[in-house]
């Protein structure tokens, strides 16, 4: 969890996989049928997108003159 940026990202994947899920599942319409296998594919990444190490610039040493 080192950017904060990935995190959410991973957060709002799940959220977004969960609610499709539970509105599928509580619409009212028995026809709707909840995606189960799409759900866990984005819990799944946004699991990976949370627990990334995320890229970091490589510091450069300073050149001396000499």
């Amino acid at each position: 969890m080192n950017n904060r940026n990935t995190t959410i990202a991973g957060i709002g994947s799940i959220l977004v996989a969960v609610g499709s899920v539970l509105t599928a599942m509580f619409d009212g319409d028995m026809a709707t049928n909840p995606d189960f296998a799409t759900a866990v594919a984005a819990v799944i990444a946004g699991i990976g997108l949370i627990m990334a190490k995320d890229a970091k610039t490589p510091e450069v040493p300073a050149e001396t003159n000499g």
